[in-house]
């Protein structure tokens, strides 16, 4: 079947989500973010490059480069395709559109691995997963004539893009009142700076272990995840020799999925962001009472009246007639200014979980893991990114100071509880 852009604009707005990107970015950083599938066979790039092609005229959205208005940063339709080049042992690393000819996102491949790395401008997590497994699915289709359905969220290259799916939801879902976004800052993790280096350290962990914890605790997986991290950072602040009352709040970013709450097609960013976490200044926590008060805190906040009112804190924002009329110079430093004195400070670390990835039997036979990897925040060293596939859970650690005290002690801690982890690490020994 022929697919045609004429339906598919030529220039997108950015969605709520995205605005603050272009302008947070640095010379050395910008928001990335990576998912990865392991095949069961060695990776040919001329098949990906095809099965990529054919991707992006089903996902026109995800064919953008980033363009400066006189208003606002915009997206724009980018014919050709980005080039698909080996892996390397940094993942996430600028990217600079000049030499990816202008695409938000790269490709890469090492041996049975194929890799997405997307600025964050164009997608979230979900969004990216969708992206990633209609690619892989795509290649495994011309590789080996494979005959793999379009469920699980794979979608169908023969069919034409979706309207609903560039939709910015944040604006359809926006609620008319608003909520204070003052929070007191939070523990910065200190270390040795390795700016060249970003060290991955990932834990393997038979999800079944990890759930039957938490459950005994009447939790979720990613609440137990989030306090186990809190208690990891916790240690570190206390061992650092800060008196108590001069200690700052430990918190932990969680994005939420908000297409659990409203229904959207969407695959551009459409997730917010909640702070569990503990005041040290308290008294010393036990695991189970940083646990409680995580279970409550999301339990709280990820609800739907206040879901709303966060959304519409962002969106009015956006919609403010003052800025709005600004020129993108002006606009730019408000936002690089809000960034720097909100951006990462309110929290110590972030922890996203993914969830539960499913393909269709046809496909996971020949795909042994997927992996999400979170690049480095520009002021938090330590980030945590986590998914299961099949029977195991992947929690990747991101890191860009030598000391790997956080995941030592985030791992450790798990060993203690009975649960069996398999470390893996990018560091070269």
């Amino acid at each position: 079947m022929k697919h045609s852009h004429s339906e598919f604009p030529p220039y997108m707005k950015l969605d709520n989500a995205a605005k603050i990107y272009p302008a947070a970015r640095r010379r050395n950083w910008m928001a990335l973010f990576r998912v990865s599938a392991t095949l069961s066979d060695h990776v040919d790039p001329a098949v990906l490059s095809t099965a990529l092609s054919r991707v992006l005229k089903r996902l026109p959205g995800f064919a953008q480069s980033l363009k400066r208005g006189l208003f606002w940063y915009y997206l724009e339709h980018n014919d050709g395709l980005p080039d698909i080049t080996p892996d390397v042992a940094n993942p996430c690393v600028r990217l600079i559109p000049k030499e990816n000819r202008g695409f938000q996102f790269r490709v890469r491949y090492y041996n049975r691995r194929i890799a997405v790395e997307f600025f964050h401008v164009l997608t979230d997590g979900t969004g990216g997963m969708i992206f990633l497994k209609t690619l892989v699915a795509e290649y495994l289709r011309l590789k080996y004539n494979a005959g793999i359905p379009c469920t699980d969220g794979i979608l169908d290259c023969g069919e034409s893009p979706r309207p609903g799916e560039t939709e910015d939801a944040y604006l359809r879902y926006a609620g008319s009142v608003t909520r204070s976004r003052s929070e007191k800052n939070a523990f910065y993790i200190k270390g040795t700076e390795d700016p060249d280096d970003v060290h991955i350290v990932t834990g393997l962990i038979p999800v079944a272990e990890v759930l039957e914890r938490a459950h005994a605790r009447g939790v979720t997986l990613t609440e137990y995840l989030t306090a186990v991290l809190i208690l990891a950072i916790d240690g570190i602040q206390r061992r650092s020799g800060v008196r108590r009352c001069h200690m700052k709040p430990v918190k932990i970013n969680v994005p939420i999925n908000l297409r659990r709450f409203y229904p959207t097609e969407t695959l551009r960013n459409f997730a917010i962001y909640v702070n569990p976490g503990i005041d040290p200044r308290l008294g010393t926590y036990s695991f189970d009472e940083i646990l409680r008060a995580v279970h409550h805190h999301m339990g709280a906040e990820v609800e739907e009246k206040l879901l709303n009112a966060r959304i519409a804190t962002n969106v009015r924002t956006e919609l403010n007639p003052i800025l709005r009329a600004a020129p993108l110079f002006v606009k730019n430093i408000a936002m690089k200014l809000t960034f720097n004195m909100v951006g990462d400070r309110k929290t110590s670390s972030s922890l996203s979980n993914i969830g539960v990835v499913r393909v269709p039997p046809e496909m996971e036979k020949y795909v042994r893991r997927f992996d999400f990897i979170l690049g480095p925040l520009s002021r938090n060293r330590v980030v945590l990114a986590a998914l299961s596939y099949r029977d195991t859970l992947v929690l990747n650690f991101t890191r860009t100071i030598r000391e790997s005290m956080v995941e030592r002690d985030f791992f450790r801690f798990l060993v203690r509880e009975g649960i069996h982890v398999t470390i893996e690490s990018n560091n070269q020994p």
